[in-house]
């Protein structure tokens, strides 16, 4: 069947209903989740395994009969990061009767949330833009993550932390970031006024797409006095900075936010990603972590393997895991829809993902589920913690 036959048949079930408060309530009916993945585009490198995740996800659980015994039709494409082509699909799939979304990008989904609000459909994005989860300003959207400028807070205080108690000179630090909103996210979204808040010089610097050598940069980083880069951006582009600064022999230190702290840097960076700090908010596997039994099971049923997939499968088979369970709590309640699911996110109070990630809450005024996260380390070839779960605090609140 063809993806344009499936969505026709799936609207035909579901007879016409269209926005989030339309119920599902045919018995044998599909319970239609819509989604979009980089699978092409700028964040592809990231977005690929994350996007395999959420799928065999839904394979797995139709196995195990699906929500309230219902199947999961998971309408999905590849938007090739591009929010023109992300606004289609998010009509198409709500046209079809889709009642959840699953969305990637910072840029599609910040475009996106006014008529996520107007159709009434539960939105849960990879971006975690910290805007997007003020209900005042996006009221059906949830983090299932914590937000990029909690990142940034976190990893600035450990730090200036850290310098503190070596006595190391104080850190001045460069945010290498993507040319988009998801770059640009933490920097205009409390990052600025945080690093005034801590005293400490801190510049955004942009990666230009494409670019295959930062030496440019990192030499203007270097000779403004920086003594930290911190990427917010994939995988890819952050390899190459970290081998352009060896090459040119600088004296900097790095971390990564979150999409460039998995394996792939390392397997991208080699030798030269020792002793980069990555803000971990979706525990790697190899932790025997039990959240991602169910995951590991699955893919070696397959002849593969949770530790060849990574850190990032783990993270889309989690949010999966989280939405599945928003979705069968609505269901409970006798009717699916996009606000008897919205109601269920907001009943989460410490929902556990099994150690993946820290417990998930939120509430009518507060749909940023997760507040802390662990800084890892690369040593010897993979991340190793080297923190407990941290917290982030708020900016303003005193020191």
């Amino acid at each position: 069947m063809t993806r344009l036959v499936a969505i026709a048949a799936v609207a035909l079930l579901l007879l016409a209903a269209c926005g989030g408060g339309d119920p599902v309530d045919e018995a044998n009916a599909p319970i239609t989740i819509g989604a979009i993945f980089d699978l092409t585009g700028a964040t592809s490198d990231v977005g690929t395994m994350y996007a395999e995740a959420i799928r065999d996800y839904y394979a797995w659980l139709n196995e195990r009969g699906g929500i309230a015994g219902r199947p999961v039709e998971l309408l999905w494409n590849d938007y090739g990061y591009d929010v023109a082509k992300a606004e289609q699909l998010y009509s198409e799939y709500v046209q079809a009767g889709a009642v959840m979304f699953m969305g990637w990008g910072t840029g599609d989904t910040e475009a996106l949330r006014g008529r996520i609000a107007a159709d009434r459909i539960p939105f849960v994005s990879a971006s975690f833009s910290h805007v997007l989860g003020d209900p005042s300003e996006a009221p059906f959207n949830f983090l299932i993550g914590t937000t990029y400028s909690d990142q940034l807070f976190i990893l600035l205080d450990h730090l200036v932390e850290q310098a503190e108690a070596t006595g190391a000179e104080k850190p001045n630090v460069a945010l290498m970031h993507h040319p988009s909103p998801f770059g640009l996210s933490p920097w205009r979204q409390g990052g600025e006024e945080y690093a005034k808040q801590l005293g400490i010089e801190m510049a955004p610097h942009e990666m230009a797409r494409g670019n295959t050598d930062f030496s440019a940069t990192l030499t203007r980083i270097s000779e403004a006095g920086a003594n930290w880069v911190v990427f917010q951006n994939t995988s890819g582009p952050a390899s190459i900075a970290l081998k352009n600064a060896q090459d040119l022999g600088l004296d900097l230190r790095f971390a990564c936010l979150n999409y460039c702290s998995n394996e792939l840097l390392v397997e991208l960076a080699g030798d030269v990603a020792e002793g980069v700090l990555g803000s971990i908010i979706y525990s790697p596997p190899g932790e025997g972590i039990d959240g991602l039994n169910e995951a590991a099971a699955y893919l070696e049923s397959k002849g593969k393997s949770i530790e060849e997939e990574g850190l990032l499968y783990g993270q889309g088979w989690t949010v999966a895991g989280f939405v599945t369970e928003a979705m069968e709590r609505a269901a409970a309640t006798g009717e699916l829809t996009g606000d008897s699911i919205h109601a269920a996110f907001e009943t989460f109070d410490g929902v556990e993902s099994g150690g993946v990630t820290a417990p998930l809450t939120f509430t009518a005024t507060d749909h940023r589920g997760v507040k802390g996260m662990r800084i890892f380390e690369i040593r010897d070839g993979r991340w190793q913690p080297v923190t407990e779960m941290l917290m982030a605090r708020r900016l303003g609140a005193a020191e």
